[in-house]
């Protein structure tokens, strides 16, 4: 990378990290460029060579704060995705300390940020990523698993929402239980007690 795109870049992820400061505190149709610009620490000029709208910032937010979760997980396992009709069907359980502890590692370091994007779901556009995920990991893996195709949106909520539901609680107690131990307890939510 040279120095220009560096540049382009860290301006790039001030607008992102100002966003998600500014979501904390307000709805997104409330966010104007210039308090923004304000938070960022940049003049609404260079927002304008960035961006032609907010929401054009909002989508590159959602893409920043999905490749900043992603880089927490070995090749391998974002891999398992291209392979999910071939692969093992134990390398498709995802309630495991391989896959549990790079997202609680994420969620831990990223407290804020992550606090701020359950909140913010429906103006992030995580509702159109949960639907792709569905569409293109999520079923295919049920199918695999043989779950009847009328009762796998009940599954995912299952798993989704009660894996929510740990994390914000841990979140509260501001992650002060070792990632193990959460990782376990959400394992045996998941599969009962051995």
């Amino acid at each position: 990378m040279n120095k220009s795109e560096s540049k382009y870049f860290n301006t790039a992820v001030k607008f992102d990290l100002a966003l998600i400061s500014l979501l904390k505190k307000k709805s997104f149709e409330y966010i104007t460029v210039s308090e923004l610009c304000k938070t960022a620490g940049v003049n609404r000029s260079t927002f304008y060579l960035h961006y032609e709208t907010l929401g054009d910032l909002l989508n590159e937010t959602t893409q920043y704060l999905l490749s900043t979760f992603l880089s927490y997980f070995n090749d391998e396992l974002k891999n398992v995705a291209y392979d999910i009709s071939t692969c093992e069907l134990e390398k498709l359980i995802f309630i495991c300390d391989e896959y549990m502890h790079p997202y609680l590692t994420y969620i831990k370091e990223n407290k804020e940020v992550f606090s701020t994007a359950l909140l913010s779901l429906k103006f992030l556009g995580f509702e159109d990523v949960y639907k792709r995920l569905f569409e293109h990991i999520f079923n295919p893996i049920l199918d695999r698993f043989d779950y009847p195709e009328e009762d796998r949106k009940y599954v995912m909520m299952y798993y989704l929402n009660g894996i929510n539901a740990i994390v914000l609680e841990w979140l509260k107690d501001d992650c002060k239980k070792p990632i193990e131990e959460v990782s376990h307890i959400i394992t045996i939510c998941i599969f009962g007690k051995n």
